[in-house]
C-alpha cells in the first residue's frame, strides 16, 4: 500500500530574510501556513508583518531564503503565484470618481475574465462582502468600511486560493471590523485560506485557528491559537477570594514552592503558579489548614492580547 505525500502548505518559507542596508526586517523566517488556515499573523508596527506578505505577495524579492506559495516558489514562479493569491495592503487607492461596479469590472479585466463571465463575478464578489446594494454608488461615496469591504472583492475577483489581508480592520469602527470578520470566516467555510495581519488581538483570538507572533523580524511562536497560552505564558494564573486575612493569606502563598507570586487586586487575589502541570486546589488546602476563611477560586482566561504584551517587548526596527 503506498503512503500518500503530505499535502502541499498553502506557504512554506525557510530562513526568510529581508535587509535593507544595515536594517534586518526578517531574520530567518520559517513559517508555515496549512491549506484552509485562517492564520493570524502578529506583531508591532515594524516587526515584519507588512515585510513577510509582500515577500509572499510576490511585490519584494527576499535577501536571502525562499518562500513558497503553493508549491509555487515567489521568485521562481512569481506569475503562477499571482494567479492563486489575493493581496491587500493595508493602505490601497481606489477611483472616487468610479462606481462601484466599474471599478470590479475593470479589475476583472486585469486578471482577463471573459466580458460575458464578468458581470456574474462582479454580481457574486458584491454579494459575498455585503454591497450588492451599493453596485451603482460611486466609490467616493461609501464609508470607510464599505471601502475596505470593496477592497476585499477586488481581491477575491479572480477567485483566489490564498487571501494575504494586511490590516483589513485598520480604521474600521467596531460593527464594520464585526461585518467584515464575519466576512473572512465565511470564506474560510468556502476553503480560502487567509493570512491575517491585525493589531486587534482580541479578535484575532477569536476569529483564528492558528497564529505566528513575530517581533523584529524573528517569529517567537507559531502554532494553534490554543497553545500561544501554554507554551508563551510563565504559568497557569488564578484568582483567589478570601473573607479576611488577605495579607496573610498572600504571605502563606508566596512561601510555596509551586508559586511564582501573589499579588491582591480588587479585593481578589492574583496567583501565579511557577508552570501549568500544578494542581491548583492546593490554594484552598493552604488556606483552609491556616484558619483562613476561602470563598473563591477561578482560573485567569488570559487572551491573546495579554499573552502579547508578556512575550514582546515592543521593539521595533
Amino acid at each position: 500500500m503506498e503512503t500518500q505525500a503530505p499535502p502541499i502548505p498553502a506557504v512554506q518559507t525557510n530562513g526568510l530574510t529581508r535587509v535593507y542596508g544595515n536594517m534586518i526586517a526578517l531574520n530567518a523566517l520559517n513559517l508555515t501556513v496549512n491549506r484552509g488556515d485562517l492564520f493570524g499573523f502578529i506583531g508591532s508596527n515594524g516587526a515584519g508583518k507588512t515585510t513577510s506578505l509582500r515577500i509572499l505577495a510576490t511585490f519584494l524579492q527576499p535577501s536571502a531564503g525562499s518562500a513558497s506559495v503553493l508549491g509555487h516558489d515567489v521568485v521562481k514562479d512569481a506569475d503562477a503565484v499571482r494567479h492563486v493569491i489575493g493581496y491587500m495592503p493595508d493602505f490601497f487607492g481606489v477611483y472616487k470618481d468610479m462606481e462601484v461596479t466599474e471599478y470590479l469590472d475593470f479589475f476583472g479585466a486585469c486578471y482577463k475574465i471573459p466580458t460575458g463571465k464578468r458581470e456574474k463575478t462582479v454580481n457574486d464578489v458584491l454579494e459575498l462582502v455585503g454591497l450588492t446594494e451599493k453596485r451603482g454608488a460611486l466609490i467616493g461615496a461609501l464609508s470607510r468600511g464599505m471601502q475596505q469591504r470593496l477592497g476585499l472583492a477586488r481581491v477575491l475577483i479572480h477567485d483566489p486560493q490564498l487571501l494575504l489581508l494586511d490590516e483589513p480592520a485598520s480604521g474600521l469602527d467596531p460593527r464594520a471590523r464585526i461585518e467584515m470578520m464575519a466576512i473572512l470566516q465565511e470564506l474560510q467555510r468556502m476553503g480560502k485560506t487567509i493570512i491575517i495581519s491585525s493589531h486587534i488581538l482580541s479578535e484575532l483570538q477569536s476569529l483564528c485557528n492558528r497564529v505566528a507572533i513575530i517581533e523584529r523580524g524573528q517569529l517567537i511562536y507559531s502554532g494553534p491559537v490554543q497553545g500561544v497560552r501554554d507554551q508563551l505564558a510563565a504559568g497557569l494564573v488564578y484568582w483567589v477570594t478570601v473573607r479576611d486575612e488577605s495579607l496573610r493569606a498572600i504571605d502563606l502563598l508566596k512561601a510555596r514552592p509551586e508559586i511564582t507570586d501573589a499579588v491582591a487586586m480588587d479585593g481578589q487575589i492574583k496567583v501565579t503558579f511557577t508552570g501549568h502541570d500544578v494542581d491548583p486546589t492546593i490554594l484552598p488546602e493552604i488556606l483552609v489548614q491556616c484558619g483562613i476563611k476561602f470563598t473563591g477560586l477561578w482560573e485567569d482566561e488570559l487572551g491573546l492580547e495579554e499573552v502579547f504584551l508578556r512575550v514582546t517587548k515592543g521593539d521595533t526596527q
